[in-house]
């Protein structure tokens, strides 16, 4: 929403600063995620060709712009067994939790469910001459891989994603990375994990 005042003179200039810096004051006051940081989607936009040619690897260009495939067992994430989230390498949004993520035995990274459903677009995928379900990131409109119906309980589904879609955020760095509120999901799980200090 955007206010707009007309000042009546230097008075007005005055108060309108002092409004400003009141507001700004009272913004930060509060807390709120420095929009820098993390995603958000009311600031969401999809870059040019030519920026994602620059901010992503080769790899992670051909995945996320033109379905590629990444090979199985040589990918950063498949045997990844941190805490954390896993964002897309394009726009930032969350898509997926370390506490969702199983060994498929594929040798990509996969999970029992999106950690945001609503980050996650399913289309049809008849690519390879047999139907498959694609996923893609809502914000930034990435390829990620597919999801099966073949996963472990409770969901029974399988979301085969190509590491090169994705960021890994440890547990340690959420509030600085700007994903603070997915803390709480890790708080009771850290606590019983050994090797999380």
């Amino acid at each position: 929403m955007t206010v707009r005042l007309r000042p009546a003179g230097p008075a007005g200039l005055g108060l309108a600063l002092a409004l400003a810096l009141a507001l700004a004051l009272a913004t930060r006051t509060a807390g709120a995620q420095d929009t820098t940081k993390g995603w958000n989607p009311m600031h969401s936009q999809k870059r040019s060709d030519a920026e994602l040619r620059r901010a992503l690897t080769a790899l992670q260009y051909e995945v996320t712009q033109h379905e590629a495939t990444e090979p199985p067992f040589r990918n950063e994430y498949w045997d990844n067994h941190r805490p954390g989230i896993y964002v897309d390498v394009v726009s930032g949004e969350p898509l997926f939790s370390s506490l969702d993520k199983f060994e498929s035995g594929t040798g990509w990274p996969s999970f029992t469910k999106p950690l945001e459903t609503a980050n996650i677009i399913r289309k049809t995928d008849r690519s390879l001459f047999v139907e498959r379900i694609e996923v893609r990131s809502a914000g930034g409109d990435s390829h990620l891989g597919h999801v099966f119906d073949d996963g472990p309980p409770p969901t029974g589904l399988r979301y085969c994603i190509n590491s090169a879609a994705l960021r890994f955020i440890p547990v340690e760095r959420l509030r600085e990375e700007g994903y603070g509120q997915y803390l709480a999901l890790f708080q009771g799980a850290a606590s019983k994990d050994p090797t999380h200090k």
